[in-house]
Formats: structure tokens, C-alpha cells, sequence
């Protein structure tokens, strides 16, 4: 842990930190100061009409933005492209690949995140995939399950880095190389993951990865960013759609586009506002370190693990989870729960989440839970606050 750093100090740059517990960074992170003076400052701009681009999310500012997440990845800032979310990333790999034409299986878990159910089991409903879905055991997953659906068929293997049910860090690295073994190759959602658990996209074997910024990249809803794997870009994800957001220069009739993974851009005008949030929290990540960010909420975690159970709460987060998120099952009614904190706190401070699992009779079975996320403003006060609330 980096011991310069005084989380004392960072809390501070945090309204909502200093008012209320927010045990939910999982949910999104609450702006900081730096963020809300950025903000502050286009707003003055923009009612004055200073000059025409000069400001705001500057190129200058994006390249910014884009090689501090780079750096974030182990990536180089050409392998990286803005996208309106996750989810449209992973839609935009999808297309490029054109997985109709190719035929064959795509691989996910059911720990994954909604919206990639949805993508593929609608591509299945089309009949252009094959949709294989391993199953967790225990709230966890293995490359070991991954390989028994795993084949010579199989296109693409797209997994939740971190799962946003309860925080389980993929075996990332066993399963890329298990897809790759196959000929496949692996999609990591990481929207979970970036900013508070470290990644190295190329020691990891991820050949596609996207998040969006309003959790813990410390920005807002509408800007993310979309990495390809350099000598995978063009050749083998095709471009699908086309605005001057790729462009470097237009002369009439004649485009030169830009190099790199620009090409996978939106056709719409970039957004400035969400964009001056992703470039001002991907640096303040970046300057704190992911490192460091980590080492500053495990004994946090680590007190929710060992505490919880005690007041009849069932981890469904493994104890050896480096992850600032963990999840728990009441063994009374959420509803109580609810009410507990609302009473203590008038306002959320943790999230309250649906999930499925295959219970011992062989069905699939929905239990409702809480998903506390930890991050940089929190502190022991806020975890007295939260077990407190939960005890009375």
C-alpha cells in the first residue's frame, strides 16, 4: 500500500462520504470534488460560448483519457476506443466478428451480467449461435466447467471479469487459455473490475474487454471504454458502422480514418459531460493506483465477512476474494432488512439485488440479497454505522 496516501484526505474530496455512509460503489461512485469542479467549469464555458471545441472533452482531454486506461490495462492507447457502455462494447465485438456467419457456440456463466444473457440468448432465438452456459457451484466458477463446454466449435468465451453478482474474480487466464487452446477467443466485461482490481489484459490472455466509467472508473453513465487486441483489430473484428468520430481527415468525398481501435467509435457526437467524468476519474484512479486502492478496502471487506454472519447474513462472496465487493443472503426477510437501514439512514447505502441459483432439487431458484461495495471514501466509521444499523 502506498503509505503517501492519505484516505483521510481522499474521503474529504467526497460530498456524499462525509454526509452518508455509501456502501455502494458496485451500484456507482458519487462524484468527487475534482469531477464537480471539471463539470463546474464547462458549464461556465458552455453558457458563454468560449470559442467553438476549445473546451470541455478536449481530443486532447479523450487521448488523455484514453492512455490513462490504457496504463489501467497494460494496453497500449491504440487498442482502445470510446463506447457509450459496457454492454455496447460487447455488442460491438459481436457485429465485428459477425458470429451468424461464422456459426458455431459462444460460452458464458450465469454468474455474467444481464444485458450479455440477453445478446446471446437472443442471437440464439435467431439461430446464430449456439448459446452454452455454464452454471456456478457455490456462487463460483471454475475454468474446469468451463471446459466441459468449451470445443472445437466454439467462437467466443465472454465472461464477467468480476462478477457484479458478488464479486467473484474469474479464473481469467486458465480460460482464456482454454478458449484459445480451442480456437476461440475471450471477451472480458470488466465494468466490475477496472479501478479497484488490477488487470493486465495481455498477461490475462483477454482479447476483448469493455466497461463503462460510473462505477468504479469514478465518471458517469454514457462513456466507456472498448479494448481490442491490436492485431485483432480489422482483420478479424470488421468495422460495422461508420461517422467522423473515426476520421482524421475529410477532404470531399476522400476519408482517411483513424489507426487503430478508433474505428470502432460511435456514430454519434462524443458526449462531453459524461466524458469530462470519464477523463477526470480515470486520472484520479490513476493517480491513487489500483494497488493501493485495493490494499485500503480489504481489512474493510474483511470486517464485513467476519461480522455479517454473525448478525444472520450468508456470505455468498468466497472469504479469499481479493475483490471490494461482497455479497449475503438474510437468513430473515429482506424486507426487514430494508427496513433496518431505512430507518438508520433514510436513503440507500447499500444495494439491494435479485439472483438465481440451481438449488438442490435441480431448479432454478430466485433469492433477493444485499451487494455492499467498498472504495476509496470509506472507512471503519461507515462499516460501525452499517453493522450497528443491522444490530438494533
Amino acid at each position: 500500500m502506498n503509505k503517501s496516501i492519505d484516505f483521510a484526505a481522499v474521503r474529504a474530496n467526497f460530498p456524499r462520504a462525509m454526509r452518508k455512509p455509501w456502501l455502494a460503489a458496485s451500484e456507482y461512485v458519487p462524484f468527487n470534488v475534482h469531477s464537480i469542479q471539471a463539470l463546474q467549469d464547462y458549464a461556465q464555458a458552455k453558457s458563454q460560448a468560449r470559442g467553438s471545441y476549445g473546451f470541455g472533452f478536449t481530443k486532447e482531454l479523450q487521448a488523455e483519457a484514453k492512455q490513462h486506461f490504457a496504463d489501467l490495462i497494460n494496453a497500449s492507447a491504440d487498442e482502445i476506443a470510446f463506447v457509450q457502455s459496457t454492454t455496447d462494447g460487447e455488442n460491438l465485438i459481436v457485429a465485428g466478428l459477425d458470429l451468424a456467419k461464422r456459426g458455431g457456440n459462444v460460452v458464458i456463466d450465469d454468474l455474467h451480467f444481464e444485458a450479455s444473457k440477453h445478446l446471446y440468448s437472443r442471437l440464439q432465438e435467431e439461430g446464430a449461435i449456439e448459446l452454452r452456459i455454464v452454471e456456478h457451484k457455490g456462487w463460483r466458477t471454475s475454468a474446469a466447467d468451463y471446459a466441459k463446454h468449451v470445443d472445437k466449435n466454439t467462437q467466443l468465451v465472454s465472461i464477467a471479469l468480476v462478477s457484479q453478482i458478488n464479486g467473484f474474480l474469474a479464473d481469467v487466464k486458465q480460460i482464456s487459455q482454454l478458449a484459445h487452446d480451442h480456437g476461440a477467443w475471450l471477451f472480458a466485461d470488466i465494468i466490475q473490475a477496472a479501478g479497484n482490481t488490477p488487470i493486465d489484459v495481455q498477461a490475462m490472455g483477454i482479447d476483448f474487454a469493455a466497461t463503462s466509467t460510473y462505477k468504479w472508473l469514478m465518471g458517469d453513465s454514457g462513456v466507456g471504454f472498448l479494448y481490442v487486441r491490436r492485431d485483432l483489430q480489422e482483420e478479424v473484428v470488421k468495422q460495422t458502422r461508420y461517422g467522423m468520430r473515426q476520421v482524421k481527415i475529410e477532404r470531399d468525398f476522400d476519408f482517411e480514418p483513424h489507426s487503430g481501435a478508433a474505428i470502432y467509435e460511435g456514430t454519434s457526437s462524443m458526449a462531453f459531460v459524461p466524458g469530462i467524468c470519464a477523463a477526470h476519474g480515470v486520472k484520479y484512479v490513476a493517480n491513487l493506483g489500483v494497488d493501493a486502492i485495493r490494499a485500503h478496502a480489504k481489512p474493510l471487506t474483511d470486517r464485513l465477512q467476519q461480522e455479517l454472519p454473525g448478525l444472520g447474513f450468508r456470505p455468498l462472496t468466497p472469504l479469499d476474494n481479493p475483490v471490494p465487493i461482497v455479497s449475503f443472503l438474510s437468513t430473515g426477510p429482506i424486507e426487514d432488512v430494508q427496513s433496518k437501514l431505512d430507518r438508520a439512514f433514510g436513503e440507500p447505502v447499500v444495494s439491494f439485488r435479485n439472483w438465481y441459483f440451481r438449488n438442490a432439487a435441480g431448479e432454478r431458484e430466485h433469492v433477493r440479497g444485499i451487494r455492499i461495495g467498498v472504495s476509496v471514501y470509506n472507512n471503519d466509521d461507515d462499516i460501525d454505522q452499517f453493522l450497528n444499523a443491522l444490530d438494533n
